[in-house]
């Protein structure tokens, strides 16, 4: 999808080839080194998210963020006082400390968010989501859920079932704890 504020239209979809290339890569890969479903898995998983985050962050982009941007913005409007420290966001993401300066630089920049210092911690920043970083988090959100997050092709049980699917993936990864 392609999104102005407030009106998302279809992304160009690229020609179609005739056949599926990850099934005749998984014929192919059969016939020189065995069946592989783990390989035609992950290959269909990378190219899933090479769909999904092109048409998500079209929707995103009129709005000046990408999908990770706007994921900090939806993080900060889920905590309490609008503010994490920077620490938490990267834990929260799960993405490295460098991505989330990187992230937040430039939220700050747009201004989506502040930082100021974290009262708890004397080394530590807060980032602070603003009123204008609210506004457009909200806008986003109403034009990512529109389009459903790209996912218009499945129904809400198969939403659920593609959720269930990659949480045992996710646990074994260590991304949480199954307690």
């Amino acid at each position: 999808m392609i999104a102005t504020p407030g009106r998302v239209e279809p992304v160009p979809k690229p020609l179609s080839l005739s056949f599926d290339p990850i099934s005749r890569a998984g014929e192919l890969w059969k016939g020189r080194w065995g069946r592989s479903p783990s390989m035609e898995a992950i290959t269909s998983i990378m190219r899933a998210h090479q769909i999904l985050l092109a048409e998500v962050d079209a929707v995103v982009r009129p709005y000046g963020l990408t999908f990770a941007r706007y994921e900090a913005l939806v993080l900060l409007t889920f905590s309490k006082k609008g503010e994490l420290p920077m620490s938490k966001i990267g834990e929260r993401l799960m993405v490295h400390p460098t991505s989330v300066t990187n992230t937040v630089d430039r939220l700050a920049r747009a201004g989506l968010v502040t930082r100021r210092p974290n009262p708890n911690d004397g080394r530590g920043t807060l980032a602070v989501i603003t009123d204008r970083g609210r506004e457009i988090c909200d806008a986003a959100t109403r034009d990512l859920m529109a389009m459903d997050f790209g996912l218009g092709a499945y129904d809400e049980e198969e939403c659920e079932e593609i959720f269930a699917l990659l949480r045992p993936l996710r646990l074994a990864a260590g991304d949480f704890r199954d307690d």
